[in-house]
């Protein structure tokens, strides 16, 4: 099976413009772009994947083609990261698609292995996803940056195949204050896709439906048309995952690099 990894990334995001040329400190002092380390995190995974960026934006195409990454360009109209792998699908061959979003510098290998076999194994599987369950520490600052107003990572919720139910910006589903159960029930949707390009082709066709533009949660218009998203549980192996979503979650993951 051909997988290609393609990274969208684009300049103009709402909540963080020129989010993919951030520098984040590393453990030895240097800095490097939040895209690079998304591209380098891409080049671990296992196996003879190609991986491209995907881009509408020069200075993202300067860059990563300055370190050496593959770059596709694609159109300004693509609203979100899943039309952009379905424009840069048109330009190369590839029975799976990985989407790996360019703010995800701490997703492990092993993440997008386990959606590459769940594919692999699963010919009826059209989207397939990684949730993690939370442990106390991202469980909490789900609720802090909820309460700071901010918008941080997505939960989802999903039934007893593993499907998904939904997915959401608030942290779902909801849980008594000061009575947190063990294990925490709240899964943190990490934003991976693996797709077959009829599952892209099919995207595109429809239009944005009321639930992905309230919660600009691109996987919702899936939902939305009665399509399967299969979730698969991924393991962080005591490593904590988190997104690049606001400027305030710098600190955050260079703590984790060990360069704060």
């Amino acid at each position: 099976m051909r997988t290609a990894i393609l990274i969208p990334a684009r300049y103009a995001s709402a909540r963080y413009p020129g989010k993919p040329l951030a520098r984040l400190r590393q453990g030895d002092g240097t800095t490097k772009t939040l895209i690079r380390m998304t591209w380098e995190a891409a080049m671990q995974v296992p196996g003879d994947h190609a991986v491209h960026v995907c881009t509408d934006d020069d200075r993202i195409r300067e860059e990563a083609e300055g370190f050496g990454a593959s770059v596709l360009m694609t159109s300004s109209e693509a609203r979100n990261g899943t039309e952009r792998c379905a424009e840069a699908l048109a330009q190369i061959e590839a029975d799976l698609v990985v989407n790996l979003q360019g703010d995800a510098p701490l997703t492990p290998p092993w993440f997008l292995t386990a959606l590459i076999e769940r594919m692999e194994a699963d010919p009826q599987a059209q989207v397939a996803t990684p949730v993690l369950r939370c442990d106390r520490k991202t469980y909490d600052m789900f609720v802090e940056d909820r309460k700071a107003g901010r918008v941080g990572g997505t939960t989802a919720v999903f039934d007893a195949n593993g499907h998904g139910l939904y997915f959401s910006k608030e942290v779902i589903p909801y849980v008594t204050p000061g009575k947190l159960p063990s294990p925490v029930p709240v899964f943190h949707h990490v934003g991976v896709y693996a797709y077959r390009p009829e599952a892209l082709a099919a995207y595109m066709g429809w239009p944005e439906g009321a639930l992905e533009r309230h919660e600009g949660l691109e996987q919702l218009r899936f939902l939305e048309n009665g399509a399967t998203v299969a979730c698969v549980e991924v393991d962080a192996k005591g490593r904590l995952f988190w997104e690049l979503n606001n400027p305030e979650d710098i600190p955050r993951i260079e703590a984790v690099l060990g360069g704060a």
